[in-house]
């Protein structure tokens, strides 16, 4: 599926939600990140995913502290590597940003902050401490 298939089925609602993974909403905001600037990127992709979740009857789903804190993340993965990155070289180097089971949130936040409703609800800045972090070249 091309990148422009890939996001019109998404924000139409088509694409096959079992097979719509973490790995795949990382490409997809990489992919909004590349057509909009990050506000409107922010914006768009996480209205589109609030319709996604509920077009498939899991409007629950939708968490803004981890959409987010993803988003930002690429944006900043994408602007260190500079240039015009493909989704394959994107993904190549940055294989943390696609690992679920044990995402790089874990760094950032505490799992009970994750696990909160006001987490769900509103995006919440990391709350762990900054020596904790370890620093990316």
């Amino acid at each position: 599926m091309t990148d422009e298939e890939f996001v019109a089925s998404f924000e139409n609602a088509t694409l096959n939600n079992l097979t719509f993974h973490h790995a795949d909403h990382v490409r997809m905001a990489f992919l909004y990140l590349r057509r909009y600037p990050v506000l409107e990127a922010l914006e768009r992709f996480s209205a589109s995913l609030l319709k996604f979740a509920a077009a498939n009857g899991k409007p629950t789903l939708y968490h803004e502290t981890i959409t987010w804190a993803f988003l930002l993340l690429i944006r900043e993965r994408m602007a260190r590597a500079g240039g015009d990155q493909s989704w394959a070289d994107f993904a190549n180097g940055n294989p943390d940003l696609l690992n679920w089971k044990d995402n790089i949130l874990k760094k950032y936040y505490r799992p009970e902050t994750l696990a909160s409703d006001l987490a769900r609800n509103t995006f919440l800045l990391p709350d762990k401490a900054i020596s904790d972090i370890e620093p990316r070249p």
